[in-house]
């Protein structure tokens, strides 16, 4: 029974119709069903797993299959559809298990953040092929997810123990000098630009491997100084892993990274860090459909680093704020944020702090790339409103004229220019937006991004859905299936 999945589970069984549901739309056969969930038992070691079609007409049957399965249908859901498609969704039961291996509830406390870092870590980098990492991995959303992440403001015990002055971390400290600090933070900077300029797929591997380096330093004895460089060492890499994954299109890998960054951040004491962090999730949970689970984690991140983030990074944050309601469809509360994205956005330099790598990248044209794309996103949810496209289309123009210039964030320009020639469509312009979705296809085939690729693909259906008979829109839309084939492989 144990080498099949099932639990046995079959007196007065009903047709589970939630699965059967989406069974159905994802247009899979029982067979291929069936392969897929042994390819991911087998990438996670569960060799002991053996589908075949009788049992997947089984579980759609009413039988509840056992722990991993239940997992291995949600991600595979979830990935096919690209949202969260939860266990309770496919009306299957999860298994109870420890906080330690499940989820994103995690025990917010340095030795447990620095084993789990270094468990997930070391799990990626053996099953890197489809960043599937076991049965401890599902996308977690709503109460789900808010929840525990609201415990990144709880204050620490004050009562922790530090680690002791003993003669292991005498001999630790010689070998960690500060040039060595220094240089594992230059390391850290560098992957986040060739991230910028590559996209995630080319140095995903050597970011996780980097990072279970860190986390194996941070597992001796360390005085405490150097104990915080290494947590925010780790939590910038935990965060930039997420972020690549995420890129790629590994998103439950993504939020698994994100959540022990916010942890390893909590550690390191660095509250600007941890609202960056929880911007990068608030921009995975809008790009899964779920803004009233992006707006929580931003309102989250801006209280919790009110009184001491950077005019840039609240302007960041304002950014984001901005892209929830646009996509909750909110106009008034969408344009006050953008409003205070600009504003803020004006003070940035004028107290001559020094500011953190990690938000380097929010220049002028992030900004106006955000701001717009907040608009375009209010003018789908407006049902294609065209007065919503005009708003987007010269903050958006700004936007992709300033990243034309700038070599080190080729990813951010292809979006840009994408998001361009969306802003052409949704104005009934489909020969200016081939021009710039044919620049955009230039782009991306130099940037390893399965996200720019995928939005490319998406405004490129749309246009052939819209203007078929357009001569240029046939012609690009050949050009995109020679040139960007979907065969892109998660590293």
């Amino acid at each position: 029974m144990g080498g099949n999945g099932a639990d046995g589970t079959t007196a007065g069984k009903r047709p589970n119709e939630q699965l059967g549901s989406w069974f159905v739309r994802s247009g899979w056969s029982k067979g291929e069903l069936a392969r897929q969930v042994n390819r991911r038992a087998r990438q996670m070691g569960a060799h002991h797993i053996s589908t075949d079609t009788s049992r997947v007409r089984r579980w759609l049957d009413g039988e509840q299959p056992r722990e991993p399965i239940p997992r291995i249908l949600s991600e595979l859901f979830s990935e096919r559809f690209g949202s969260v498609v939860a266990i309770e969704d496919l009306g299957l039961r999860t298994a109870h298990q420890s906080p330690s291996v499940s989820g994103v509830d995690l025990p917010w406390a340095g030795p447990q953040t620095v084993s789990l870092l270094s468990e997930f870590s070391r799990s990626d980098l053996m099953l890197a092929r489809r960043g599937f990492l076991g049965s401890s991995l599902a996308l977690a959303a709503g109460p789900a997810l808010i929840e525990p992440m609201q415990r990144w403001l709880v204050p620490t015990p004050a009562g922790e123990p530090e680690r002791p002055d003993g003669p292991g971390e005498e001999r630790r400290t010689h070998r960690l000098s500060p040039v060595e600090l220094d240089l594992l933070e230059s390391t850290t900077a560098m992957f986040r630009q060739w991230d910028a300029q590559c996209g995630g797929g080319l140095r995903r591997k050597a970011v996780v491997g980097q990072l279970h380096e860190v986390t194996d330093l941070l597992q001796e004895p360390q005085p405490a100084a150097t104990a915080q460089r290494l947590f925010r060492c780790a939590a910038e890499l935990a965060e930039l892993a997420g972020w690549m994954s995420y890129d790629v299109g590994l998103q439950p890998t993504a939020q698994k990274y994100f959540v022990l960054a916010l942890h390893a951040a909590k550690e390191a004491g660095d509250k600007p860090l941890g609202s960056y962090i929880l911007s990068s999730m608030s921009r995975q949970m809008i790009h899964l459909g779920r803004p009233d689970d992006a707006l929580e984690l931003i309102h989250l991140a801006q209280y919790g680093s009110r009184d001491c983030a950077t005019p840039r990074t609240q302007a960041m944050l304002y950014a984001m704020e901005a892209r929830a309601y646009a996509n909750m469809g909110q106009p008034s509360k969408c344009k006050r944020a953008v409003r205070m994205a600009e504003d803020t956005f004006a003070d940035v330099g004028l107290d001559g702090e020094p500011e953190p790598d990690w938000i380097r990248f929010f220049s002028e044209a992030e900004l106006n790339g955000e701001n717009s794309h907040s608009y375009r996103d209010l003018a789908y949810v407006a049902g294609r409103s065209p007065t919503y496209a005009s708003l987007a289309e010269p903050v958006m123009e700004r936007a992709v004229e300033l990243f034309e210039k700038d070599p080190e964030h080729q990813r951010s320009y292809a979006l840009n220019l994408i998001g361009m020639a969306t802003v052409h469509l949704l104005k009934r312009e489909p020969e200016q937006s081939v021009v710039l979705a044919e620049k955009a296809l230039t782009v991306a085939r130099r940037v390893r991004s399965e996200r720019v690729n995928t939005r490319l693909r998406k405004t490129v259906d749309t246009a052939a859905r819209d203007f078929g008979d357009v001569a240029e829109v046939v012609q690009l839309t050949d050009r995109l299936t020679a040139l960007l084939p979907e065969t892109a492989e998660a590293v």
